[in-house]
């Protein structure tokens, strides 16, 4: 099963290389990876994809809270939250196509964010499912490349006004 897993670590360096040592050296694999300093400038946030069963998973929390830079984890997968991921992609523009490819960006709410005679740069953000419906509707155009991001994820607040992914972190002890 797929987890997405938020990591709340201290922003120094050799952090990242720690975190992702813990995941090879016991041949589990990064999926996707995103980090980012937060609103604490000492303090950085991991957003990690990686897949396993629920004991696998329960392994990886538990090695990742042992380590010294490791502020929090919490496990998103089955709490409410909310993720998105960016991809840059450059598609084949020419005179025939470059009004369908508007029409596209703008179905999907996108960014042509740079223009040559021969392409457009185009900026697409949303899930998974929407990104991948992008790309597969740009293909028979031509695409000439894609960077993507990697998924970021926050919990969703509560009517109450807790965090949803709360009790979640709760259960797992380090």
């Amino acid at each position: 099963m797929r987890h997405v897993i938020s990591v709340l670590v201290d922003n120094e360096p050799g952090v990242l290389s720690r975190i992702s040592g813990l995941f090879s050296g016991r041949g589990f694999n990064i999926e996707s990876l995103n980090v980012a300093e937060t609103l604490d400038p000492s303090a950085s946030r991991m957003t990690l994809v990686t897949r396993g069963n629920d004991q696998i998973i329960e392994q990886i929390i538990k090695q990742l809270n042992k380590l010294v830079n490791v502020i929090k984890v919490l496990d998103l997968t089955g709490s409410d939250y909310v993720e998105r991921e960016m991809a840059l992609i450059k598609v084949t523009a020419e005179a025939t196509s470059r009004a369908e490819v508007l029409r596209m960006v703008d179905i999907f709410r996108g960014r042509v964010v740079d223009v040559s005679p021969k392409s457009y740069t185009l900026e697409i953000t949303g899930d998974e499912k929407k990104i991948q419906a992008v790309i597969n509707l740009l293909a028979p155009i031509g695409i000439m490349e894609i960077v993507r991001t990697g998924k970021v994820a926050i919990t969703r607040v509560k009517k109450d006004g807790a965090n949803s992914g709360e009790a979640r972190e709760k259960d797992i002890e380090p």
